[in-house]
C-alpha cells in the first residue's frame, strides 16, 4: 500500500511538470510555484501516519490548495487540512473533502 502511494505522489508530481505548457495566467513562474506547492503537500500528507487514505486529491491555485475526495472520518479530514495549512507557500486550504464510513458506497 506504501509503495502505491508512493508511486501516486511521484507519477502526481511527474505529470504536474510535464504539464508546465499549459500555464496561462499568473505570470512566468506561477505554475511552478503551485506545482511545487501541490508535490509538497501530497508529500506532507503521504509522510503522516495518521493519514492512511489516499482518496485526497491536492490541487494549487495561486497558493490557495483545494483538498477533494474522500476520509474515513472528520479527524482524517481536520488533520488532512491542518497538515496542508503547515505547508510553505499555502496561503490557505479550501476544504472538499468527503466523509465516507467504511463499506459506504462513495
Amino acid at each position: 500500500m506504501n509503495k502505491l502511494k508512493l508511486t501516486f505522489v511521484l507519477a502526481s508530481a511527474a505529470a504536474l511538470f510535464g504539464l508546465a505548457g499549459c500555464a496561462s495566467t499568473g505570470g512566468p513562474n506561477a505554475f511552478f510555484d503551485d506545482a511545487g506547492t501541490t508535490i509538497r503537500v501530497k508529500q506532507a500528507i503521504y509522510d503522516e501516519p495518521s493519514l492512511k487514505v489516499m482518496d485526497i486529491s491536492v490541487t494549487t491555485e495561486n497558493n490557495v490548495v483545494t483538498l477533494s475526495g474522500t476520509v474515513k472520518s472528520r479527524g482524517e479530514r481536520a488533520r488532512a487540512i491542518a497538515v496542508a495549512r503547515k505547508v510553505e507557500g499555502v496561503k490557505r486550504v479550501k476544504d472538499e473533502l468527503k466523509i465516507v464510513k467504511a463499506g459506504a458506497k462513495r
